[in-house]
């Protein structure tokens, strides 16, 4: 049984290859689309990232296909339903980098609160102003963390770290361990209207699609910080464009944007293939990430090398699980 793997780097196939001496590997650094399905038709066994998109059609070139195992926690890239009904089992990894996400989450925060890349840009320009540098400490501020499970737990705890009221949003919650890491948990709109940074940790689902949008933006604190290290598309990109215009959003970090596919492989815009709202995303986040008040890493938060290395044990822990008949971490 052939098991392939995309989006891969060099030394992660040295790494995997010492794994799996005795299993038939394919490996890609690319990411799987339709021109690449005729050279692994025959694979049982698939392990992708975020980057390659897995519909019905991907799945319908490869007949023997019986696990997706995605190195990623999120699974929004793979049609899970045309899995169900192919009978494939998916498998991802829940828990890799909680700690290594919530310290960049704090990367963007004091980027944004100490002016750190204005401060940078500055420099470089060989003309500071001091005077548009002024920041503001952590200490005695209140964030708000949408989300509070293994990575909004970890913000938790950083950010009481820095003497800060922390209040949570989140569906489930645990008394006992808000009573612990010492936060309050509340509602959507109370958090928004009392926090000076909003910091999301949540899936992307049907019921999480855009949900800070203009209703949002409308009832949060004004000035405040966003973070976004989840998705792109928990947020409304117009509404938050319109935020900022209007001054009630005070800056805005993010590792994530909708469409965010569309800024790495922008030259694709040129080939005369995609519709209007594409062009449209394309345009729309190129605007937001020249702003001032908005700083931007490339989806890039969950990247240490610790954190690498425990995606790819994960996954092989799972695909051996499959192998052995006793699969875990499904999600199909």
């Amino acid at each position: 049984m052939r098991v392939a793997f995309f989006e891969i780097k060099d030394w992660e196939v040295r790494y995997l290859e010492e794994r799996l001496p005795d299993r038939p590997a394919h490996f890609e650094a690319g990411t799987l689309d339709g021109a690449k399905l005729n050279e692994i038709r025959d694979v049982e066994s698939l392990s992708i990232f975020i980057r390659s998109q897995i519909t019905a059609d991907v799945l319908d070139g490869l007949p023997v296909l019986r696990m997706i195992a995605t190195r990623s926690t999120g699974f929004d890239h793979i049609d899970l339903e045309a899995c169900r009904q192919r009978q494939i089992s998916v498998s991802n990894v829940p828990s890799y980098g909680e700690n290594t996400v919530a310290e960049h989450t704090f990367a963007l925060i004091l980027m944004l609160a100490r002016k750190v890349h204005q401060s940078y840009a500055q420099v470089r320009e060989g003309h500071v102003e001091l005077a548009a540098l002024t920041g503001f400490d952590l200490q005695g501020k209140t964030i708000g963390v949408v989300g509070a499970g293994r990575i909004g737990l970890h913000v938790i705890r950083i950010a009481r770290g820095f003497g800060m009221r922390v209040l949570a949003h989140d569906l489930h919650r645990d008394p006992f361990l808000a009573d612990l890491l010492g936060f309050q948990y509340v509602g959507l709109d109370l958090l928004l209207a009392e926090s000076d940074i909003v910091s999301l940790h949540c899936p992307l689902t049907a019921a999480t699609h855009h949900m800070i949008g203009g209703r949002q933006f409308g009832r949060i604190k004004r000035g405040a910080l966003l973070i976004n290290t989840a998705r792109g598309a928990l947020v409304d990109t117009d509404a938050l464009i319109a935020a900022l215009d209007a001054g009630q959003v005070g800056g805005v970090g993010l590792d994530v944007l909708e469409g965010e596919e569309l800024i790495r492989e922008e030259k694709q815009l040129l080939d005369g293939r995609q519709n209007v709202e594409m062009l449209r995303t394309a345009l729309r986040n190129r605007l937001l990430l020249e702003r001032d008040d908005v700083v931007f890493t490339p989806h890039n938060a969950f990247n240490s090398r610790e954190a690498l290395v425990r995606i790819l044990d994960t996954t092989l822990a799972n695909l051996d699980a499959h192998w052995a008949g006793q699969p875990i971490n499904r999600v199909v």
